[in-house]
């Protein structure tokens, strides 16, 4: 239960996380203003107080962990948001980055 309520927290902070810098990325590079930029500046702040929801005490290993997510999302967003299409090394690439993260966070440690 405790892994499954962390892996829906790393999902739900890749969401705001990717999502807010997206709008940003729209509000400045597409030319779509302010409203857009703001609620990215939202939606990033937001990733930030869910980071803390975390089971786990480590900030480090939470933010270090939670990178290899952002690899994996970032690239299933491109392909939602934007039509963009990974190849095999991009795929191959996020799920070592996953993998890389279910060991820093959920490697028996002894305790």
């Amino acid at each position: 239960m405790l892994i499954a309520r962390s892996a829906a927290l790393f999902v739900l902070a890749a969401l705001f996380e990717i999502g807010g810098a997206w709008l940003v990325w729209q509000g400045v590079r597409e030319h779509k203003g302010w409203a857009w930029i703001g609620a990215g500046v939202i939606a990033l702040g937001v990733y930030g107080f869910v980071a803390t929801l975390q089971p786990d005490a480590e900030f480090g290993r939470i933010l270090a962990a939670y990178g290899g997510v952002f690899v994996a999302g970032s690239i299933a967003w491109g392909m939602v948001a934007d039509g963009y299409r990974p190849d095999r090394w991009d795929v191959t690439g996020a799920l070592i980055c996953l993998a890389g993260m279910a060991v820093i966070m959920y490697a028996p440690r002894g305790r």
